[in-house]
């Protein structure tokens, strides 16, 4: 990832930022009651730029994890091979090698001899083959058509190929980053268990020659999350793994990995059966007070599907949720919800006229309201009448994650010949342990 890049990309966000407040604070005033459609639809293109901006800007660290892990990889395929070039000249050094590794080979088989390629003649024979794929012979000069001629398979076409090394496009899939934010431990057992100290000790006046009796003593109780069996098979053939270009079963290890990931996120949110989700726990009208233990407390946020009317300042109803939460939990609390949801609070206001949501221009931070991180959750519930759409808490405290074993692989190519089955496991669990320290809203009035 360069370093230019990273820049513009964090350029990008702020213009778009600025661009989406100059929008609001001037063309929308006076125009939003009328459903202006040209200030809608700009406002609309500006905030999928934000969008964009946000998104990328949290993937960046991935993206840069990766290309080290493939630059690594190729350095090692270099020191193989015995090339020392790096970045686009060792790649392309790496495939004239390969190329004349194979054209040797071939010589000595059939007892013919075609000329090994210097650099020169690969990058002309690939400019000329190019240039035939998009045109056609006809169009190719005398000196493309003589360079071309390598191209014929019987004149050792066959030993020279385009390039084929071009990233794969991969499907994006949102999903809900909890392991991120939550608490979790690898166990060497099939449940983790812990304590529930909810008690107090009691206390009276006592005097000099009097004491204030019997008080309440403290007691506790015991919590208790298993770890179930999240499984996957998929299989190929022998053939299949033997002669791809590409590393079969390192695709499929990561496409199953995804997967599992996504999967228990999902159930991280919502998940009912066997792994608790927090959205999954029974709910309390919350005055402030808290509400019983089990349960997580909520405040309403004055219409359904959405946030009171602007008139009735809507992000006041976010405070009120911020106010649930005690004291003690709010240094590490954090706002966890849908891009949908976060779109909407990105056009509230404090009572100054400020702009309470602001991008991240730093690497590492999220974006925040009001001062406190969001973690976006593709898996939080959507918008609807009903909804537990926004969660503001501790998550670290709230929700514990538990680890039996990581993800293990069962490599069997007997029980389906000629397939080979990648029997794939995991043991995970995942529920709440402190219901105080996480509050949400219900989107009704």
């Amino acid at each position: 990832m360069d370093i230019n890049e990273i820049k513009s990309l964090i350029e990008d966000q702020g213009k778009a930022f600025e661009a989406f407040k100059t929008t609001l604070d001037t063309e929308l005033k006076g125009k939003l009651a009328k459903d202006d459609p040209i200030v809608t639809d700009k406002l609309a293109r500006i905030e999928k730029s934000l969008d964009k901006a946000v998104e990328s800007k949290a993937a960046l660290e991935a993206a840069i994890a990766a290309e080290k892990k493939e630059r690594e990889d190729l350095e090692l395929k270099f020191n193989r091979m015995g090339i020392s070039k790096g970045g686009d000249a060792g790649k392309r050094e790496l495939e004239i090698k390969t190329h004349n590794l194979v054209l040797e080979a071939h010589n000595a088989e059939k007892k013919e001899r075609f000329e090994p390629l210097d650099e020169k003649g690969y990058d002309d024979y690939k400019a000329a083959h190019s240039r035939y794929l998009r045109k056609g012979d006809r169009l190719l000069s005398q000196d493309e058509m003589k360079t071309l001629s390598v191209g014929s398979d019987p004149d050792g076409g066959y030993f020279v190929t385009p390039d084929t090394t071009g990233r794969m496009v991969k499907k994006i899939y949102e999903t809900s980053p909890i392991r991120q934010i939550a608490s979790v431990q690898v166990i060497s057992t099939d449940a983790l268990e812990g304590i529930e100290d909810l008690g107090e000790a009691g206390a009276g006046y006592a005097g000099e020659q009097a004491v204030s009796g019997d008080t309440t003593t403290p007691q506790v109780g015991k919590w208790r999350i298993p770890v179930y069996w999240i499984d996957t098979e998929p299989k190929t053939t022998q053939q299949l793994l033997d002669d791809a270009s590409v590393d079969i079963e390192g695709w499929l290890s990561g496409k199953v990995a995804d997967k599992f990931g996504r999967f228990e996120n999902a159930e991280f949110v919502t998940g009912a059966s066997k792994i608790r989700g927090f959205a999954s726990y029974d709910t309390a009208a919350d005055s402030g007070s808290g509400v019983d233990w089990g349960k997580i407390g909520y405040v309403k946020s004055g219409a359904s599907a959405d946030f009171v009317a602007a008139a009735s300042f809507p992000a006041d109803k976010i405070f009120d949720l911020i106010g649930l939460v005690k004291e003690a939990y709010l240094p590490a609390s954090r706002f966890v919800t849908r891009r949908s949801v976060i779109t909407k609070m990105r056009k509230l206001k404090d009572t100054t006229g400020a702009f309470l949501w602001q991008p991240s221009l730093v690497l590492g931070n999220p974006e925040s309201f009001a001062g406190y991180p969001i973690t976006r959750a593709e898996d939080v519930p959507a918008l609807a009448a009903n909804s537990l759409s926004l969660w503001f808490g501790d998550f670290g405290a709230a929700y514990q994650i538990v680890d039996r074993q990581g993800i293990r692989v069962l490599r069997d190519n007997l029980t389906s010949k000629p397939y080979v089955k990648f029997y794939t496991t995991k043991r995970t669990g995942g529920g709440v342990v402190n219901f105080e320290a996480i509050k949400t809203m219900l989107f009704n009035s």
